[in-house]
């Protein structure tokens, strides 16, 4: 199984995308270089989400990547999965006394949120950086811009993240050339036509800089 510090290309997605379902798209995505796999899924009751998330799951695991679930440290329990929350959910350490070890994300939009994370005992697993771009799949959030990227290149030492929000392959060498060197694609696969050579492309972009470079 890959270790969420090794991951480079995050991919959160619903459990369809626009060329099929996530579960059975795994497999070839995975091959083309998605190294953690999120499903978010707002929208559903939780025994939907359940269901859903025991096929993506089981696909997560036969690939060897990591899977968490949006929100839902309960629904992550059942699963026998991870779990990535917002500012607005659980905090991390409730989270951490139901799942234990599992893996366990946070989503972080300023330099404050940021600094708390890495300075809470214990930290999650991995945070995400953004939006740095405005996206729709975070409506009424105003975008965080290259600073806050900047900012995580130079204090997140120790901590695997991930910059997070409107990140394409036309932006992807910007996102970079602030320090990032993991991040989260949400769109730019899951509204392609051919999701697994938009990952192949992004995952090459990705590996033209190394992970340990800064």
């Amino acid at each position: 199984m890959k270790a969420v510090e090794d991951a480079r290309l995050y991919l959160v997605a619903t459990s369809r995308l626009k060329a099929g379902r996530l579960a059975e798209l795994v497999p070839d995505l995975v091959g083309a270089g998605v190294d953690l796999v999120q499903l978010r899924e707002k929208e559903l009751d939780g025994d939907r989400v359940l269901e859903l998330g025991a096929e993506v799951r089981d696909a997560c695991r036969a690939a060897g990547v990591p899977f968490v679930i949006n929100d839902r440290p309960d629904i992550a329990l059942a699963l026998s999965c991870g779990v990535h929350l917002g500012q607005d959910d659980v905090p991390a350490d409730l989270a951490r006394r139901i799942l234990g070890d599992a893996t366990i994300g946070r989503s972080t939009h300023s330099r404050e949120q940021l600094s708390a994370e890495l300075a809470a005992t214990p930290r999650p697993n991995y945070v995400a950086v953004g939006p740095v771009f405005a996206t729709p799949t975070k409506p009424g959030r105003p975008s965080t811009g290259l600073e806050l990227i900047r900012f995580a290149a130079e204090t997140a030492l120790g901590l695997p993240w991930f910059a997070i929000g409107g990140i394409n392959e036309t932006n992807l060498d910007e996102v970079m050339g602030a320090g990032a060197r993991r991040v989260v694609v949400v769109r730019a696969i899951t509204e392609s036509d051919d999701p697994v050579a938009a990952t192949a492309r992004l995952k090459h972009q990705l590996e033209g800089v190394p992970l340990k470079a800064r």
